[in-house]
């Protein structure tokens, strides 16, 4: 009978597998042909954006537009250029640029092998940041002292801060003014640490923030309360600890691995990485479909075996357990509590934002161009000699608004499609090989240029992150066994569903939202900046940084005063996840 179950289990399991793989293989042919419908789409001839791109001084007559239509076969439109470009594939060839007229599969895969590069390098800074940020907890919680109370500020701030921010410091400051390490161009292993620390950095303390949120109900479990009992060594305990926390962010640790090779695009610019982030951008910008579908291509398979290889890992972490439903709940014995820090964090953000409310953002004086901080410009000016505190504080109610509203349908999406893990395995992966850039224009193919089109870019691919982490801690509380105990004395799925399944999902969840707060609020702005949303003058935060990033080095301050925003918006964002209370004389000390 045991053998006739185990045939069946794995009977249905191969039935799975097949239908996710055609699931995934249907997702990523219907993102390739929304790719290869981008020029038409957008509007746009095709020979121009071309003609632009092979000598933009070129006179766009149409004899010359006419000559380029048939060399490209754009007569036949977009449909057969697909079909063309997937027989071609399906020989080993993937085409020829439109812009170089070269093979496009040597120039991906020369791409591709610095990406991986930069990827090892970022992925190493990124583990030992997540060991630094989840360190205290570690130390604490297997010595069984009382855990720390409530979310730190150090990773939340660190998580906040920009890649290309931290790109355009650490080129500005180690690579050019001390001279430590090469600051700019790609080759070989001694170009790759600043760039790594760029990548690294912030997706770890990211990656760290997630795993401390877990770790306590790790120390929570009878087996650690044992262990210290019996003497076990401390080092011993943290190990089984981490082992058991790290399956449910192994799902974001392969988002974030397939992110440092496609997302990469704003470091690769910095340092000058021929990457395959910034080869997929420069197709999708001057429409060279064989190199941009090509280039997609390869994400959405690399993210596949990253996703695939993320659930195997936490699969053989876990054991036999997961499968057998004996595992103890990972779900916090109480979350964590109401702080009164966040009200600081907050009170100063408010004063930044109505103090600059006060100031006129859009008044010029050019005898004060890139001034430093003084009593009259509080933040500085910027190249126009507009104050930066004025604008920062005006551009803070559109920078907030939307990025609330694209967080808060983030999380319901990512929440909805991560309790149907099946479905949303696919959709995740697929989602994630996107670049929010790559997003953006094509929701400005086919919805246009204008103030929301960043929030519909960013909400495309917002929600994957979120879903990963739902669905790797569902899976892990459905194999709780208090789960199987509550089921044998007759809950029904409803009850399960609403008192276990959920209140151990959401909390963990919607801090991680809370987390990636400042993230979605540079990526709107910057897809801004690409002319894909509202346009100059407006102050967006992230438009500030990014209009004063050519200064970073002679006005440092243009470039750290939006980034200074953006981070305490993060720790306000953080710190406040366990809610907030007003301090008391009798409660203890943060």
């Amino acid at each position: 009978m045991t053998g006739i179950r185990r045939t069946a289990a794995t009977t249905a399991d191969g039935r799975a597998t097949a239908l996710s793989a055609l699931w995934r293989a249907a997702l990523a042919l219907l993102l390739l042909c929304g790719i290869g419908l981008l020029p038409w789409l957008s509007r746009t001839d095709p020979a121009r954006t071309v003609l632009k791109a092979r000598a933009a001084d070129r006179d766009p007559t149409p004899e010359v537009l006419d000559a380029i239509r048939r060399e490209l076969d754009l007569d036949a439109g977009p449909l057969h250029l697909l079909g063309q470009w997937l027989g071609r594939l399906a020989h080993g060839d993937a085409g020829t640029s439109w812009l170089s007229g070269t093979a496009v599969a040597p120039m991906v895969t020369q791409a591709l092998g610095c990406s991986l590069l930069l990827m090892a390098g970022a992925l190493t800074v990124a583990v030992a940041t997540a060991g630094a940020v989840c360190a205290r907890t570690l130390w604490l919680g297997a010595r069984r002292r009382p855990l720390p109370r409530g979310a730190g500020s150090g990773g939340a701030l660190l998580a906040a801060l920009p890649e290309f921010l931290i790109a355009t410091v650490l080129a500005a400051v180690i690579g050019v003014r001390l001279g430590w390490l090469p600051a700019v161009g790609w080759y070989g292993w001694p170009w790759l640490p600043l760039p790594a620390l760029a990548l690294g950095l912030p997706v770890g303390a990211a990656l760290g923030r997630i795993l401390d949120d877990v770790l306590p109900g790790a120390f929570a479990e009878p087996w650690a309360r044992a262990a210290a009992a019996r003497g076990i060594p401390a080092g011993r305990i943290a190990r089984q600890a981490l082992r058991r926390a790290v399956p449910s962010s192994l799902p974001n640790l392969g988002l974030f691995v397939v992110g440092f090779t496609g997302g990469a695009v704003a470091v690769e610019q910095v340092f000058d990485i021929p990457g395959l982030g910034r080869l997929t951008l420069q197709g999708a910008l001057a429409q060279d479909l064989p190199v941009l579908q090509t280039g997609t291509l390869v994400l959405i398979v690399f993210a596949t075996a990253a996703g695939g290889l993320a659930r195997l890992t936490a699969r053989l972490l876990l054991g036999p357990a997961l499968r057998d439903g004996e595992l103890p709940t990972l779900h916090r014995p109480s979350g964590p509590p109401a702080r009164a820090l966040p009200l600081l964090y907050g009170a100063v953000l408010l004063a930044v934002v109505a103090l600059g409310a006060l100031r006129d953002p859009m008044a010029l004086d050019p005898m004060a161009r890139l001034d430093g901080p003084s009593w009259q410009h509080p933040f500085g000016t910027d190249a126009l000699g507009r104050d930066l505190l004025a604008r920062v504080g005006h551009g803070a109610l559109t920078t907030l608004a939307l990025a609330l509203a694209v967080s808060a349908c983030a999380l319901a999406v990512g929440l909805l499609l991560g309790l149907m893990p099946r479905l949303a395995g696919g959709l995740v992966e697929t989602a994630n090989a996107v670049p929010p850039v790559l997003a953006g224009l094509l929701v400005a193919g086919t919805a246009g240029a204008g103030p929301y089109t960043p929030a519909l870019a960013v909400g495309a691919v917002a929600w994957a992150p979120l879903a990963a982490h739902t669905a790797a801690l569902l899976n892990q509380e459905r194999a709780a066994t208090h789960l199987a105990a509550t089921r044998a004395l007759g809950a029904g799925r409803r009850h399960l569903f609403r008192r276990h399944l959920l209140p151990a999902v959401l909390p963990p969840v919607t801090r991680h939202a809370l987390l990636r707060l400042p993230a979605v609020a540079l990526a709107l702005a910057s897809l801004g900046f690409l002319g894909l949303g509202a346009q100059p003058p407006s102050p967006e935060w992230g438009r500030l940084l990014a209009e004063n990033h050519p200064y970073a080095e002679r006005a440092p301050w243009a470039v750290l005063t939006p980034a200074a925003a953006l981070a305490l918006l993060g720790v306000v964002a953080v710190t406040s996840a366990g809610g907030v209370r007003w301090p008391r004389r009798s409660a203890a000390v943060d």
